[in-house]
């Protein structure tokens, strides 16, 4: 299973959650220039905007998975981090439960992860980071918290082996070379 992360987006470059942004022009050139680069079968998206639009700038006929849609971030959606009470966000951070902002937990981003990836998929999926470290934290077991210490750059590829015991980790933040 590889995971892409989807290309840049304003949100990205201002440091604030998610709300449903277009990818950025940038992104979506450096997305193209990807394009075959990646292997044939299927491919999933999340239906988040900028992953659908790196999908087509990759050349991918992808699907929109509801499992694969970053958390729900509720009243947080569109605010810079810098503007989230500190208690609120260090909450959120450190309790995987927690859901201050009234939408999803980190808990529940998870597991929601961890069902679709029960279903052993294999193939191509497009979606931001919130997803590809709920993958990492649910093939190497660990608790969602761990994600917070993995850095996935833009367009990197992350890669998940199906195993006799559930998922190995084939590599983590891996540009694609052409």
């Amino acid at each position: 299973m590889l995971f892409v992360r989807h290309a840049t987006s304003p949100a990205m470059r201002e440091a604030r959650f998610p709300a449903d942004d277009d990818a950025d022009a940038a992104g979506l050139a450096r997305a193209r220039t990807l394009a075959g680069t990646l292997p044939d079968g299927a491919a999933w998206t999340s239906p988040a905007r900028a992953a659908r639009q790196t999908c087509a700038a990759l050349g991918l006929t992808a699907r929109p998975v509801a499992a694969l849609a970053e958390a729900d971030h509720g009243r947080w959606e569109g605010v810079r981090y810098a503007e989230i009470e500190p208690g609120e966000l260090a909450g959120w951070l450190s309790d995987p439960d927690a859901a201050p902002h009234g939408g999803e937990s980190r808990h529940a981003l998870a597991a929601r992860v961890a069902a679709w990836l029960g279903g052993r998929p294999s193939g191509v999926a497009v979606c931001d980071a919130g997803v590809i470290r709920a993958a990492l934290c649910h093939a190497l077991g660990l608790d969602i918290t761990a994600a917070d210490r993995v850095d996935l750059a833009p367009l990197s590829t992350t890669g998940l082996a199906a195993a006799r015991d559930g998922w190995r980790v084939a590599h983590v933040n891996r540009k694609v070379v052409l």
